[in-house]
């Protein structure tokens, strides 16, 4: 078959990348474009004229055998493989793979010098056969134990085939092999080069790392090739095993004391006050941070399990969370997770299924009691720390990059256990339904959070169900556009926002730190303020003021809002013939009711005084603003509610009944 070509406009229309070279480049490229598997064509240059001559005739005949050649070497089955390979050399001996294949059999088999032989003949029709010049590097290097002679013809391997990341990464492992490190990082170093998603090669560059006790910089090297293993092959669980290894030897080496030693100097400093660290085995936790504020001392103490691997984390993780404190306190923004008898009360209620299966079980009232305390307080240890310790494991991750060895045994160790607590059998068989549920929702956030940073991926061993995986990544999704930019205190509003979706707000109230103590401490204060603004008016918790910005923000954003006003409309046909005293007293519930804030995205709010009705967030912010408008319109500004515009089209929109 004869293929002609001009070398015109057309030409470089077709094949663009040879507008910028010479005959050498228009040879190279047709011939790369028009070669089928083992068959190149032959390409020559005529004045204006480039001619392909394509041995069509050979390929239909030797095309089959050269196929099942292949195929049985992939088998091993040599002995078959080798009378057809013989007669495809016979016919074509110009055929380079034929002789490189006919090689590689020889080497496999042990005949290292015919094997040489093989290579050079495939070597001499074609010089740029990259298997065959990989292949001899490694028969010198590793049957002659001639390095020299075997860089050679890795270099000519490299040349041949620059943006092979994998036949450069082979070369790599070969000189690795025979104990050439030095020369092997050069090859794994032009493999990322070219490829730096190809775990091979950092898996490589950690093993030699390790063993030259570069221990920071092999798992540094293993986590990536973890990260880019798309697939749980060898590779994946030698890796695996590998930074394991690696992170024991990090762990053991001591380092983690200095880490925590400064960190906590630096905290001491900035906070005022002295931070002990105490081994506890009887904390409910792997590690607990104790304020001295919450017990009327003048230390700071950090409680951890010594049973844990790696506390040195546990012990950093702790600090971080005095560290974001004294961040939040310096603007007044600091919030606290109150939870009193009232909120337990009404928990253990919703378990009342649950009591009355432990009671036909025979289980005493006594551990019954003790199971639900420790049901409600593990529950709220979720709801508070989740969204708080990702921005911490954030922190953690990029301010103190030698701590991750650490970060990573640890973090692994209790993301094992909270998927126990989620699926073990006989704990799913006992728990209530709905709690284990929300656990893992929060469990599984933990655990998009390890995939992220050091790339395993636990998330199908929950077996969770569609809702509560999408759950947990919206949850992860809010979180990530607030973790580059995060601004103090901000990681409260995840507690709120994630507690309001799982329906557990009503276990706890997040309030302003300052207001709190001071109120708790001068109850003179505390009356006369609530005397004076009942409705938390004129508070000045900074949280709120933050949600109310923003809130004001979007709506500028998007202009008049069409749902408020058809709300207000509605609102203004509820309220139509109601004495004032009766607006102002459903005024005054849904301000009260408001005084933690409402969200303009959720959709289950309820009022006594309107009994027959669900709110969604805009529902109720429309009646918050209609019921003041009308009976107590002189402190309408004080809402801060963005509305004023929505309500003069209502009006127009609202016609009386006559």
């Amino acid at each position: 078959m004869q293929i002609i070509h001009k070398i015109n406009d057309f030409l470089f229309t077709i094949f663009p990348e040879l507008m910028w070279g010479g005959n050498n480049l228009i040879i190279n490229t047709l011939e790369n474009y028009y070669t089928y598997g083992p068959y190149k064509p032959k390409i020559s240059i005529d004045n204006d004229w480039v001619k392909i001559e394509i041995d069509t005739p050979t390929i239909i005949s030797q095309e089959a055998d050269y196929k099942k050649t292949v195929a049985l070497c992939e088998n091993g089955k040599y002995s078959e493989a080798k009378p057809i390979l013989k007669k495809l050399i016979e016919k074509n001996p110009t055929n380079s793979e034929y002789h490189r294949i006919m090689g590689q059999i020889l080497s496999d088999e042990g005949e290292q010098e015919e094997a040489i032989n093989c290579l050079i003949d495939s070597l001499r029709w074609d010089s740029k056969n990259g298997w065959a010049l990989l292949m001899m590097g490694n028969i010198f290097a590793k049957f002659k134990d001639d390095v020299p002679t075997a860089m050679k013809y890795y270099d000519q391997a490299l040349i041949a085939n620059p943006k092979d990341n994998i036949t450069i990464n082979n070369i790599g492992a070969n000189l690795m092999q025979q104990g050439k490190l030095e020369e092997a990082k050069k090859y794994f170093w032009e493999a990322l080069k070219i490829n730096d998603q190809y775990p091979n090669s950092h898996f490589a560059l950690g093993m030699i790392a390790d063993i030259e006790a570069d221990f920071l910089s092999a798992f540094y090297s293993t986590i990536q090739a973890i990260k880019l293993n798309k697939n749980k092959d060898v590779l994946y669980q030698n890796s695996v095993k590998q930074a394991f290894e690696i992170s024991k030897k990090i762990v053991a080496a001591d380092t983690g004391k200095i880490i925590f030693s400064e960190y906590r100097h630096k905290l001491e400093f900035e906070g005022d006050r002295k931070i002990d660290v105490v081994q506890d085995d009887e904390i409910p936790t792997a590690a607990k941070f104790e304020f001295a504020e919450n017990y009327d001392r003048e230390t700071h103490i950090v409680r951890y399990k010594p049973s844990y691997p790696a506390v040195e984390h546990l012990i950093m993780h702790e600090l971080v969370h005095l560290d974001f404190v004294i961040q939040a306190r310096k603007d007044d923004l600091n919030q606290l997770f109150i939870s009193n008898q009232s909120h337990k009360a009404q928990f253990i209620k919703e378990l009342e299924p649950t009591i009355k299966k432990f009671n036909k079980m025979g289980i005493s009232e006594k551990s019954i009691a003790d199971y639900c305390s420790n049901l409600f307080e593990g529950m709220n240890r979720q709801i508070f720390n989740t969204p708080i310790d990702l921005f911490i494991e954030n922190f953690l991750y990029n301010k103190f990059s030698e701590l991750r060895p650490f970060q990573f045994i640890s973090l692994y160790t209790m993301i094992q256990e909270g998927l126990k607590a989620v699926t073990d059998k006989k704990i799913v068989e006992l728990s209530p339904k709905e709690i284990i549920s929300k656990s893992k929702v929060y469990n599984l956030v933990y655990a998009l959070q390890f995939k992220e940073l050091f790339g395993f991926d636990f998330i199908q061993d929950f077996n969770a169900t569609a809702s509560e995986l999408k759950l947990a990544t919206d949850f992860y999704d809010e979180y990530l556009q607030y973790k580059d930019d995060k601004e103090p205190a901000e990681e409260y509003e995840l507690v709120l926002h994630w507690a309001e979706d799982l329906k557990l707000d009503k276990n706890f109230e997040l309030v302003n730190e300052h207001e709190y103590r001071t109120k708790r401490t001068d109850i003179d204060n505390l009356l006369t303020s609530i005397e004076k603004d009942p409705y938390d008016l004129e508070s000045k918790d900074p949280y709120k003021q933050r949600e109310m910005d923003k809130f004001q923000k979007s709506q500028e954003s998007i202009g008049t809002n069409m749902a408020v006003v058809m709300f207000m409309v509605g609102a203004l046909q509820y309220f139509e013939g109601m004495p004032i005293e009766e607006i102002k007293k459903i005024a005054f519930e849904i301000a009260m009711q408001g005084t933690q804030g409402y969200r303009p995205d959720k959709d289950d709010y309820r009022i006594s005084s309107i009994s027959d009705k669900t709110f969604s967030g805009y529902h109720i912010l429309a009646y918050y603003y209609v019921s003041w408008a009308l009976a107590i319109p002189e402190m309408l500004s004080q809402l801060q509610l963005p509305y004023d515009d929505e309500y003069k089209l209502a009006l127009t929109m609202h016609k009386p009944s006559k």
